[in-house]
């Protein structure tokens, strides 16, 4: 099982890029008086039926050939309906698919958030002809990371280029910190 939220947003946003996704939209929404962590990761992809996602809550289902069971969507699943929240699975194909975690922020068996910031630059170094959509809000704060609006401004430069990606990476850090004062999620 995973340990941190954000290594199953990094398992489920994979899977965004492996259905072809050209955006993937990934939220983290800290909600304090609802005592609510919401997680959303919506792509553009090629989707799934709705038998293909009504099985892949199963953990003996899986579309890889590689292995025989998939067991990252399940362990999400199972994550946020133990704190008492829920998971939901909407896809359309040719469409895409959005996965919704709800999770009880301060209940006992909420794993925590983990590093997010560093699943976002592993997933924007790492596929560089996919965008990110990445949005963090912290009760009435938020901010936003736009891989569209890097490419405007940095043209033909790649993201996994040492420098750009440093960036990314500092601009994540000082923007969560101004979002949330450094509270730990």
């Amino acid at each position: 099982m995973m340990t941190e939220i954000s290594l199953n947003v990094l398992d489920v946003a994979e899977n965004s890029t492996r259905a072809g996704a050209a955006l993937v939209a990934i939220t983290a929404a800290v909600d304090s008086a609802s005592d609510l962590l919401t997680i959303t990761i919506a792509d553009d992809g090629c989707g799934m039926t709705e038998e293909q996602a009504a099985h892949v809550t199963d953990p003996f289902f899986t579309t890889r050939k590689t292995r025989k069971v998939g067991l990252g969507i399940p362990f999400f699943k199972y994550a946020a309906e133990s704190t008492g929240g829920s998971f939901t699975i909407d896809s359309t194909p040719g469409v895409g698919t959005t996965v919704t975690a709800v999770f009880g922020l301060s209940h006992i068996d909420r794993m925590p958030l983990g590093d997010m910031n560093s699943t976002i630059v592993t997933l924007i170094t790492c596929h560089p002809d996919t965008d990110f959509l990445y949005t963090y809000r912290y009760n009435d704060a938020s901010f936003v990371l736009d891989t569209r609006e890097f490419r405007e401004i940095l043209g033909d430069i790649p993201f996994d280029t040492p420098e750009v990606s440093a960036y990314i990476k500092e601009y994540l850090a000082e923007n969560k910190l101004e979002t949330d004062g450094g509270a730990v999620i």
